[in-house]
């Protein structure tokens, strides 16, 4: 597949889940030879079909330049049941085939690796990127329709969500029964996109983000607790946090470093939000000490809103250069409610604080269990065409064996 795959038209204040045009996903590469090196293992009619597939998902990326996400996600799908069959043991087809994927980054690379597990791994992360380019598609604002500007419907927000969740799942089937299927000489040859700690990077942002949408969801909804609204935050701030830890073990350069700022800028903005819900469900108490302590907590929020702002501009300014988004979402509630709630409580509790001088610490942030799973990912049933497979080796006529030589010459 070409780069147009990558170029999704999309306004530049879309709120992106990930990077997809600083951290690429993997296109399949125009011609990989299925017919020779299982000619004679596989009947024709099978092997046309596999192959038939395999260009008919290259075929709709280059015609549509990568729009038509439904389309190339059918394809997919349909693909996979076949693949299946040169993954089963039984068969001993798994590395009959050299498949061959094109990295579309900074520094574009080809990977050829002798495995049908490895086609599989390339597949289902493949889906879940394009499952997270039409969440992406689905967050563009639109009209309002009642003078009240651009905005992101709740319809599509709860969509988003069960995108990402979905997304989420498919990298986590990579990472649970895909990976394990390879040999370890096989896993030092995959490209960074494939690797262990960037599927589970990936895996976290999407969970992460989809948190920051049921935040703002909550914002919205005035029956919404204070405490649920700090349980949220709080996730958000792990799932990040978890997200940058992988990510920043396995990559430290070019569009990754990008990636890594990005999860930065994303983990101070979540932090800053819990350190302000935090503060705001502890002045719910009645003891001087909890107020002093949900001032330090409005303070904190504020100190790493800032650290936040600084965050934004280093991921904008690292390569390849990015425009500084307008505010979006939760923070564009937040920008303005945090400074006003550390002035407001400060001013508020000034005697508290005069008589404290100091001596209390900053309250550690809360720990939950993370309420949100990845969507439980399974590959379809093996196409039924396997099922009528004779498992000997096909003989070869003369005929067919001289054609053959004469192909190679």
């Amino acid at each position: 597949m070409t780069t147009r795959l990558l170029k999704m038209n999309l306004p530049p204040f879309v709120f992106l889940l990930v990077r997809l045009l600083q951290y690429p996903m993997f296109c399949l590469e125009h011609h990989v030879d299925l017919m020779k090196p299982l000619k004679g293992l596989l009947s024709q009619n099978l092997l046309e079909r596999l192959s038939a597939l395999r260009s008919q998902i290259v075929l709709i990326a280059e015609q549509t330049g990568g729009s038509a996400l439904s389309e190339i996600q059918r394809a997919l799908e349909e693909y996979i049941p076949l693949l299946r069959g040169l993954t089963k043991r039984e068969y001993c087809l798994a590395e009959k085939v050299i498949f061959k994927w094109k990295n579309l980054g900074e520094d574009p690379q080809e990977t050829s690796i002798s495995s049908s597990y490895f086609e599989l791994l390339s597949v289902v992360h493949m889906m879940a990127m394009l499952v997270l380019s039409e969440a992406n598609a689905i967050l563009v604002p639109k009209d309002s329709g009642d003078g009240g500007g651009r905005t992101v419907s709740e319809d599509c927000r709860t969509g988003a969500i069960d995108l990402l969740l979905k997304a989420s799942g498919c990298l986590e089937y990579c990472v649970s029964h895909v990976l394990t299927c390879l040999p370890p000489d096989t896993m030092f040859r995959l490209p960074r996109d494939l690797q262990e700690g960037v599927l589970k990077a990936i895996s976290m942002q999407a969970l992460g983000q989809a948190v920051e949408m049921q935040l703002g969801l909550a914002i919205e909804n005035q029956k919404a607790t204070l405490s649920v609204k700090r349980r949220l935050a709080c996730e958000q701030v792990s799932y990040l946090e978890q997200a940058h830890y992988c990510l920043s073990g396995c990559i430290s350069e070019g569009y990754g470093k990008k990636h890594i700022l990005f999860l930065k800028w994303k983990y101070l903005e979540a932090k800053a939000a819990a350190y302000y819900y935090h503060g705001l469900v502890l002045d719910k108490g009645t003891e001087p000490s909890s107020h002093i302590a949900a001032v330090y907590c409005l303070f904190a929020a504020e100190e790493v809103l800032m650290e936040s702002k600084k965050a934004c501009l280093n991921y904008c300014l690292a390569k390849p250069v990015t425009r500084s988004p307008p505010l979006w979402g939760i923070m564009k509630h937040l920008q303005r409610k945090i400074p006003e709630a550390a002035s407001k409580k400060s001013e508020m509790y000034s005697y508290l604080l005069e008589q404290d001088k100091g001596l209390q610490e900053l309250p550690d942030l809360p720990e939950f269990p993370l309420s949100l799973k990845p969507d439980d990912y399974e590959l379809p049933e093996i196409d039924t065409l396997w099922d009528s497979e004779n498992r000997e080796p096909q003989a070869q006529t003369l005929k067919e064996h001289l054609h053959e030589e004469e192909e190679e010459a």
